[in-house]
């Protein structure tokens, strides 16, 4: 039986949601003042974890001091923000109270003032920006690590959401990387102990990709056409021609998110239907199209009234030549079989190993493993929520994979397994996920 909402850990989200959207912060961009923000925030976290871990059941939550820290990491935005959010929906570790606090950077923080909203959006719209700017409303519907969400009617009477970029926002990252430990939190978050010269690389140029909207918006365009007739997801159409760098334009649409759809108590049936459609946009967009979305935290869907499921913000994808794809698809298939000599010549191609001893194919083989988890069963089940356990704690065994070399693409292949294995246990969604991926797997390799 799938896990119904936590009523306490849903009010704690509410208030840390309705607390960090009152706030307003100028972004700071110089390396020097995010990187003492970034400490200070590390310390609260840590505080919050070790206090959180030996807090007696029942207890009340330190509401105060966890609106600090979400506020905080919400003001920083960028790629502080996003490790707030993905430790919200990955680290299972984490106390409770702690990542349903975090949950609310999923979809909100302190927003831009509108006035400087405003120009920014006449600065990438030029002479467009009025139609804009004309019926939008001031409150933003949602804030996230790159930009603000607002609601709005063009002058033909089509209701669209204007998602506009903070100021600077590419300069505040570039000062986030240029200290490598920075960078190397955020690689090891995902990806513990292993080798970072390569995450950090991928990391980087994914996330200052996020800063150009034009190219999400070819990728939501893309995204768009591959699933126009798919029966349950929907992709929002881009509007082009009031689309810039720094603005974004899209069909408005109406649903419900994660917390409130499950809220509903949805039938067994309908958490199946969404769980497989969504697996079939993450694992089928990757080994069919060789495109995925690597942002897969639960602030990114919408559940629609006629069983739909719309998909939101594509900044954060990542194209794969096809001969990676295949290579991937063929690894993933000797550990469905546990194949060793297919498995040891994909992980030679990949330039997994460094040196050809047993031990190390050891460590590789249960790794790769850990990550296909429930993949590996073939039966109809539902996932745990601690289903990513084994793999963090394999991850966290840092000597051991100190021992291999991950190409930079897995940084956010494993944000993708984390991400989908934690919305799929929130779903309760029941399926074959070892056929269902087998069958994506089996599909890239024949069209090779």
């Amino acid at each position: 039986m799938a896990k119904k909402v936590d009523p306490k850990r849903e009010e704690l989200r509410r208030a840390m949601t309705e607390g960090v959207m009152e706030k307003k912060a100028k972004l700071p961009t110089s390396t020097l003042g995010r990187m003492g923000r970034s400490a200070l925030v590390a310390l609260r976290t840590g505080r919050l974890i070790r206090k959180g871990r030996k807090k007696k059941p029942g207890a009340p939550a330190n509401v105060e001091q966890l609106l600090k820290l979400v506020t905080s990491l919400g003001q920083l935005k960028g790629i502080a923000m996003k490790m707030g959010q993905i430790m919200s929906y990955i680290d299972v570790a984490l106390p409770d109270e702690l990542r349903a606090a975090l949950s609310a950077l999923q979809t909100s923080a302190p927003p831009m003032d509108f006035d400087e909203l405003t120009k920014q959006v006449r600065q990438s719209l030029g002479g467009k920006a009025e139609d804009v700017l004309a019926q939008m409303d001031p409150k933003p519907v949602a804030a996230a690590s790159i930009g603000q969400v607002h609601k709005s009617r063009l002058p033909d009477g089509r209701i669209v959401a204007i998602k506009v970029q903070y100021p600077e926002m590419e300069r505040a990252i570039l000062a986030d990387f240029k200290p490598a430990a920075v960078g190397t939190k955020l690689a090891r978050l995902l990806v513990p102990g292993a080798r970072v010269e390569g995450f950090i690389e991928e990391a980087k140029a994914r996330f200052l990709e996020e800063c150009d909207y034009l190219h999400e918006a070819r990728a939501q365009q893309r995204f768009f056409d591959l699933y126009s007739e798919h029966p349950i997801l929907s992709v929002p159409e881009v509007i082009h021609e009031y689309s810039g760098r720094e603005v974004l334009c899209t069909a408005w649409i109406d649903g419900l998110g994660l917390d409130a759809f499950l809220a509903t108590e949805p039938k067994q049936a309908m958490r199946d239907k969404m769980g497989v459609a969504l697996f079939d946009f993450y694992l089928g967009s990757l080994f069919i199209h060789g495109l995925y979305n690597c942002d897969p935290h639960p602030g990114n869907y919408l559940f629609l009234p006629e069983g739909r499921l719309a998909l939101l913000d594509h900044g954060c994808t990542r194209s794969f030549p096809p001969s990676f794809v295949d290579e991937l698809a063929k690894m993933g298939l000797a550990v469905h079989a546990d194949d060793r000599e297919a498995l040891l010549a994909s992980f030679n191609r990949l330039g997994l190993l460094r040196r050809d001893r047993e031990e190390d194919f050891q460590i590789a083989r249960r790794l790769v493993r850990a990550f296909q988890g429930p993949m590996l069963e073939d039966k109809e089940q539902i996932i745990s929520e601690d289903a990513a356990l084994e793999l963090g704690q394999l991850m966290r065994a840092k000597k051991q994979l100190l021992k291999l070399d991950f190409p930079g693409e897995f940084l956010f292949l494993s944000r993708i397994r984390f991400g989908l294995m934690s919305v799929l246990a929130r779903l309760g969604a029941r399926a074959n996920w070892h056929r269902l991926e087998k069958a994506y797997m089996e599909q890239a390799v024949e069209s090779e």
